[in-house]
């Protein structure tokens, strides 16, 4: 890949928070049409690490640069859909109107008919509905939608403005098994139609590890990036946690991660019981 290809990197980055080490001596890159997800317990700092790409976390050493620039000069050329609960059934705005505020959200006054300006956008929010499979339902109030439903709208108005990296904080949270391998399909294909860089928070790694084309696994503060073959493996897990992390393959090839009783927990991919 050439440096024009790179849109997220991270060397031997380390952040703080109150004197306190989040995590250190992180590198990662990221590139133009890369899904990448960001895994680890809770604590671990993936949010921290989010925050850090949109230069609201600075670092306390190494380097970082977000589309060639420092961390915040290129916001504008960054779509961000943060952690969230689902809407209330009560809330009317329709989901067009949603996709909308992505454009309109940081603007003053009312939209003006007839303009060419206003023309485009209203191409563009219909490409981004068709992109990610929502036209069907954008017009209805988004109280009534169904949890992956409000999520696809969530990424067409993250998608609107042509962003050349997509930050996506847990979206698969409230979704269930069904909904969140159909949102994983749907980012997939935005990261190729649209040649964008997606980091994806999220605990499990399960409904979108077939999806993946590299992970970072954030974990007792420090970190590690590959393939999820190379990162998702026993040694290497053991390796980051220092200690002994056991990773198994279900029947239904599913991947369990089991830590030893003074092992760390691994909460990452939600196997209370393993």
């Amino acid at each position: 890949m050439s440096s024009n290809d790179t849109a997220v990197r991270f060397e031997r980055a380390t952040a703080s928070i109150g004197g306190r080490t989040i995590w250190s001596d992180l590198s990662l890159t990221a590139e133009r049409g890369e899904f990448v997800a960001v895994l680890g317990p809770n604590g671990a700092g993936k949010s921290t690490l989010i925050n850090a790409i949109l230069g609201l976390q600075p670092l306390s050493a190494g380097t970082a640069a977000v589309l060639g620039l420092r961390p915040g000069a290129a916001k504008a050329r960054i779509g961000y859909l943060p952690q969230r609960h689902s809407f209330d059934s009560s809330i009317r705005v329709r989901g067009i109107d949603l996709v909308r505020l992505g454009l309109d959200g940081a603007r003053w006054g009312f939209p003006l008919p007839g303009l060419p300006r206003r023309a485009a956008e209203s191409k563009r929010i219909d490409e981004v509905l068709e992109l990610v499979g929502a036209t069907a339902y954008a017009r209805r109030p988004v109280g009534e939608l169904s949890g992956g439903e409000q999520q696809r709208l969530l990424i067409a108005q993250a998608l609107v403005r042509r962003p050349e990296v997509l930050l996506l904080d847990e979206p698969l949270d409230s979704l269930d098994l069904p909904n969140q391998a159909a949102v994983a399909s749907l980012v997939r294909t935005i990261c190729r139609e649209e040649h964008v860089a997606v980091l994806l928070v999220a605990h499990d790694i399960n409904p979108i590890l077939s999806y993946l084309d590299r992970v970072v696994y954030l974990a007792a503060g420090s970190a590690i990036e590959g393939t999820p073959e190379e990162v998702i493996s026993s040694a290497t897990l053991s390796r980051l946690y220092g200690a002994p992390i056991e990773v198994l393959r279900a029947s239904d090839g599913r991947l369990v991660v089991v830590g030893q009783p003074e092992a760390p927990f691994v909460h990452g991919h939600r196997h209370d019981h393993a």
